[in-house]
């Protein structure tokens, strides 16, 4: 009997081994495409004191001297350092800062729920000040580029009406405006691709939570966001096919690190959620005193892009500009980062690059 216990454990064992050893090539692949060798290079992780708890930072980059990008990660707990191999190229032209939030991965791993302290955008909001302004001292610049990025964007546009004077541009991208709207309608649209893939089960599961979000749990909502996901255009399973394989083959993340990453997302989304579903960025203002750009999917089904572009339409600052990226619906940046780059080097890039010029 012992003989078969081990035996079994054995072939059990062995698929878990082979997995692992599989992640371990994959991730030295990655590492060794993520190498920056150039003179004037910045490349760090590191914890960072912010609003009286540890939160970890990423900083990469070819030069120094070049402009600094804040990315805002959404979720409201999925951090966007899982994306740094596809962002690879932006960092020959920007020094590219990805944080993780309170509640949301190493920085999550590091204080825990409990030290977690105030889960909400507010918080949130304080808390990025004072990265900026760490990040203008650390790495000597007068402002940075803000770029937030779909539940990010809640963070980011509060962030900028109150402290704009930190800031070369915004710019947005798979853009939250009336989340209670959005997702009625996302809701909608899902049922409709669904019933046109003739898929009863999915179509009764979606039919059990009702199209009103306003009545919806956490589970609900979750119901609702998978089912978009699997039908996402033009990609469909963007989760599995690109954020899962980003992540397990990421070398910055341990097993533990891994565990944090997804658990953090839910905790994150359910300390939120409230607050998440009562959110509408018109009663923000749609006035804003520093450029504001939308670089938005043509086909995002996540984060509409007809609600976002809707609200673009009333916006109203020193500058704007919109840019639909093709072939490309949510996660556009990540999906379509050349597409994307060019357009931050055409259209945001400048403003960063005229400022040092004036005040040098």
């Amino acid at each position: 009997m012992i003989g078969i216990i081990a035996a079994a454990a054995g072939v059990a064992a062995a698929p878990i081994a082979g997995g692992l050893a599989y992640r371990k090539s994959r991730q030295r692949k990655v590492a060794q495409a993520l190498v920056i060798n150039t003179p004037n290079r910045i490349v760090e992780e590191r914890f960072v004191r912010v609003g009286g708890v540890d939160q970890w930072i990423q900083i990469r980059g070819e030069d120094r001297d070049n402009p600094v990008l804040l990315v805002l990660h959404g979720g409201p707990g999925w951090p966007n350092a899982v994306f740094t191999l596809p962002l690879r190229p932006w960092e020959q032209h920007f020094t590219v800062v990805q944080w993780d939030h309170r509640g949301a991965g190493k920085t999550l791993g590091r204080i825990g729920k409990a030290g977690s302290g105030e889960m909400t955008f507010s918080r949130r909001v304080t808390d990025a000040i004072e990265l900026v302004d760490f990040l203008r001292n650390y790495l000597r610049k007068d402002k940075v580029i803000l770029l937030a990025e779909s539940m990010g964007t809640l963070t980011g546009l509060p962030l900028v009406n109150q402290r704009p004077d930190l800031f070369h541009a915004l710019v947005v991208t798979d853009l939250y405006v009336d989340l209670a709207r959005n997702e009625a309608r996302k809701y909608e649209m899902t049922l409709e691709r669904l019933r046109a893939a003739d898929n009863p089960k999915a179509v009764e599961a979606l039919e059990r939570i009702g199209g009103d979000p306003t009545k919806w749990d956490l589970s609900a909502w979750n119901t609702n966001m998978a089912w978009a996901f699997k039908t996402n255009l033009p990609m469909p399973n963007l989760d599995r096919r690109l954020l899962f394989p980003l992540a397990l083959s990421s070398p910055i993340y341990t097993l533990r690190d891994l565990y944090y990453l997804f658990m953090g997302f839910q905790w994150s989304t359910g300390q939120m959620y409230d607050e998440m579903m009562n959110y509408d960025a018109r009663r923000l203002g749609t006035r804003f005193d520093l450029p504001f750009f939308l670089f938005q999917g043509e086909s995002d089904v996540i984060t509409l892009t007809t609600l976002a572009t809707e609200y673009f339409a009333e916006v109203e600052a020193p500058s704007k500009d919109l840019a639909l990226i093709k072939d490309a619906g949510h996660f556009a940046a990540f999906t379509q980062p050349d597409r994307f780059l060019t357009e931050l080097l055409t259209r945001v890039r400048p403003l960063a690059s005229d400022a040092a010029s004036s005040s040098a």
